[in-house]
């Protein structure tokens, strides 16, 4: 399959990995790693060191899960290298790593009162501004990576544009990657996942109602109790990235990996209205395009992240579960169908969801 083949072919850019992944693994890893449908916890943990730059005359005070050393900060540090240059030095960054600004609806409430000027945010975040941005989070509604880059793409506009009526500026996309099912015993089929403890991110409607249609009764939890929920036996079954399920090391308490992709979980940068008027016109087009421009290449880099990821839990001793026959995929579809039209009208309105479909459908 070639989604696991390009993994081999990228896992000899990742030297080290199976040692340096434990090594760097902290709380504030765990904090970062799937915070609500899972952000840029998806990234590596390593890197070197940013460069010493001169100190801006403006400094965005930007608030990130991700913690220092990540690929989700050298991307952000090289994008704050070449925002300064392009502003000749008017224009740069403070960065808040690590959850130090607390968690995403702390920064969100920080960013209301100007505290935070700007913050990376998963789908969960991203939705308590404009929950109808989870549109793009609905399970099993995507097919390949593809129908992602396009979808994002064609939405980009009207997005951006429903942030900006809340007051926010969309800088850019960071989808998290694709959200596969971590279990003790393979998940191939809807009456293989029924009976299984499932874990189920505290407060998140979506996965709730995506539940409900599978017939799944779930354990609500917060991420940094899953852990030891699966040591214990509280739950079998978990959902994440690779890269999340590698980094909070749950796949170290499960046996199986599905093939079967739940969804795919999406991420952006915002900032603030207030803050960006505040620029003159001239920067506020410099922060656009450079942020665009590095935005896009750091997707590409959590793409690779998470291919790599599944070949290190491999070695690691985990199996992969092969893809439901295409009759029982199929069920699984029309379970995404029904989350559709029960979420209609509470997370998004019948337009973003018409035009998601029309711009798939024209793909398909």
């Amino acid at each position: 399959m070639n989604y696991f083949k390009r993994s081999k072919m990228l896992l000899s850019r990742w030297p080290d990995i199976n040692k340096r992944i434990f090594r760097h693994a902290t709380l504030g890893c765990i904090v970062c790693g799937i915070l609500a449908s899972l952000l840029f916890a998806l990234v590596l943990i390593f890197a070197e060191a940013p460069d010493a730059l001169a100190a801006p005359k403006t400094r965005i005070k930007f608030s990130t899960l991700a913690p220092e050393g990540s690929s989700w900060m050298k991307a952000m540090r090289s994008l704050e290298k070449e925002l300064q240059r392009v502003t000749e030095g008017e224009v740069g960054f403070k960065f808040y790593p690590g959850g130090v600004s607390g968690d995403e609806i702390d920064v969100i409430r920080k960013m209301r009162i100007g505290q935070i000027h700007a913050a990376g945010f998963t789908g969960v975040g991203l939705g308590e501004i404009l929950p109808e941005v989870r549109v793009l989070d609905l399970p099993f509604l995507f097919r390949n990576d593809r129908e992602i880059e396009v979808i994002y793409e064609k939405m980009r506009d009207y997005f951006t544009a429903r942030f900006e009526e809340k007051g926010y500026i969309l800088l850019g996309w960071v989808p998290v990657g694709w959200i596969h099912f971590f279990s003790k015993e393979p998940v191939s089929t809807i009456a293989s996942l029924r009976p299984k403890k499932a874990w189920m991110w505290e407060g998140d409607p979506l996965v709730e109602e995506t539940y409900r249609q599978l017939g799944v009764s779930p354990h609500p939890l917060s991420v940094t109790n899953v852990l030891l929920s699966l040591q214990t036996g509280m739950v079998d079954t978990v959902y994440a990235s690779p890269m999340a399920a590698l980094v909070l090391q749950w796949f170290t308490k499960v046996k199986y990996m599905s093939e079967l992709r739940m969804a795919n979980a999406t991420g952006g940068v915002l900032i603030t209205k207030r803050a960006f008027n505040r620029l003159p016109d001239k920067h506020q087009k410099a922060v656009r395009e450079v942020s665009k421009n590095y935005l896009k290449k750091l997707v590409k880099k959590v793409q690779e992240d998470n291919n790599m990821a599944i070949i290190v839990m491999q070695q690691n001793g985990l199996k992969m579960t092969p893809l439901p026959d295409a009759g029982e995929l199929e069920k699984f579809y029309a379970v995404g169908r029904e989350v559709q039209a029960k979420m209609k009208g509470k997370l998004f309105s019948q337009s973003a969801l018409d035009q998601v479909e029309s711009h798939l459908k024209a793909l398909r």
